[in-house]
């Protein structure tokens, strides 16, 4: 996907595929994650230095992953980290995003907007069928989701998750 450029009232807007194996890269990746953690809507505190270094370590090597960065006058404002997965009706790639946020102070410029088409492009490019994401019920970016062509499925569907213990290698 070639990079996206728009001038905004704030200043210049760039998004672009971030590749995790670039020093830079990884460090606006880790900043913005970082940053989205502390909010409510993330983990509701800072990751620690432990849980950081292990996301630096892993994330370089998952397969699949496609990590759209927006920054404004060079500064990382905004993340969407995605992972491709597979839809089994219709044997087609699909794209989600696990991760989607921007910049407290940068909100309601149309930054989260952009990115989603983003997201959305480069799923078109790569063949996927849909883009799927999950949102809390208590979250404000649920409007922008709507807006953008996102919707619940008829008939409703919903994140469900369990817990497991990984298995240690030998």
């Amino acid at each position: 996907m070639d990079p996206i450029e728009r001038t905004l009232p704030a200043g210049r807007l760039v998004i672009r595929q971030a590749d995790p194996t670039s020093e830079r890269d990884l460090a606006d990746i880790l900043e913005m994650t970082g940053e989205y953690a502390k909010d409510p809507m993330g983990l509701g505190r800072p990751m620690t230095p432990e849980e950081t270094a292990l996301l630096a370590e892993r994330l370089p090597d998952v397969a699949g992953s496609v990590i759209l960065m927006a920054w404004l006058d060079g500064r990382p404002t905004g993340i969407a980290t995605c992972f491709g997965g597979f839809t089994t009706f219709s044997a087609s790639p699909l794209l989600n995003i696990h991760d989607l946020s921007v910049r407290e102070g940068a909100r309601g410029m149309g930054i989260g907007a952009e990115l989603l088409r983003a997201v959305k492009r480069i799923a078109s490019e790569m063949g996927c069928n849909r883009v799927t994401l999950e949102v809390r019920e208590d979250n404000a970016a649920r409007r922008l989701y709507e807006r953008e062509g996102f919707d619940y499925g008829t008939p409703t569907m919903y994140f469900m998750k369990a817990p497991v213990e990984p298995a240690l290698s030998e």
